[in-house]
């Protein structure tokens, strides 16, 4: 059975540091992190390789999935729970040949939900709609209006990943405009405190689910 895209996802910063990741992903985690993502595009394949490896077992340990960013090989070579592609990494049916029917394939989609469209027709099992603000690891990306989130989550039956300068004090409104999850770099693994931060936004869709609960 698949995971559920819901909630904070906790995309993890480049760092060479195995032991300093770890100990920010198991933060993040115990924050009420929901799914990792391990990005990674600068270092050589067998520090990849370790830390991924490394960072699985983690998210085992918690019960959260752990999600590739871009390398389909290595997402299968350490039978991790899923990937993630851009426009410009392997092809969504070429990754679901090679990982099959049961892992997770998220799809990066900018601002452009045709394409998200076509990916979820094709097997995507999320989409990632941004940058949804200014973002400081892609500060000439462009801004993705909060209203395409909304227009998604009516069009679409997948869960909707809103990426892109999220804070917790902007996550409501995406939230509100219909995201599912909110995946998060900077605010979450810069921040003095990464429990802290993590549980900050694990609130926000705490109170959204009683929010739901309480217009039924």
């Amino acid at each position: 059975m698949k995971a559920r895209v819901e909630g904070l996802y906790a995309l993890t910063p480049e760092t060479a540091d195995t032991e300093r990741l770890l100990f920010l992903v198991g933060e993040a985690l115990a924050g009420g992190a929901r799914l990792v993502q391990y990005r990674n595009k600068s270092q050589d394949v067998a520090l990849r390789h370790e830390q991924a490896t490394e960072l699985l077992l983690l998210c085992r340990r918690h019960g959260a999935p752990l999600i590739i960013n871009d390398d389909v090989r290595l997402a299968a070579l350490i039978d991790a729970d899923g990937v993630h592609l851009g426009a410009e990494d392997a092809p969504l049916v070429e990754a679901r040949v090679n990982l099959g029917p049961d892992k997770l394939i998220g799809v990066s989609c900018y601002q452009d939900l045709a394409r998200a469209q076509r990916l979820t027709a094709a097997g995507a099992d999320y989409v990632a709609f941004g940058s949804c603000f200014p973002s400081p690891t892609k500060p000439h990306a462009p801004l993705c209006p909060l209203t395409l989130l909304s227009e998604a989550r009516q069009r679409l039956a997948v869960p909707i990943v809103a990426i892109g300068g999220i804070t917790p004090e902007n996550a409501p409104a995406v939230i509100a405009a219909g995201a599912h999850a909110v995946a998060v770099i900077s605010a979450l693994f810069d921040a003095p405190d990464v429990r802290d931060a993590a549980a900050r936004f694990s609130r926000l869709f705490a109170t959204r689910l009683d929010e739901e609960k309480s217009a039924r």
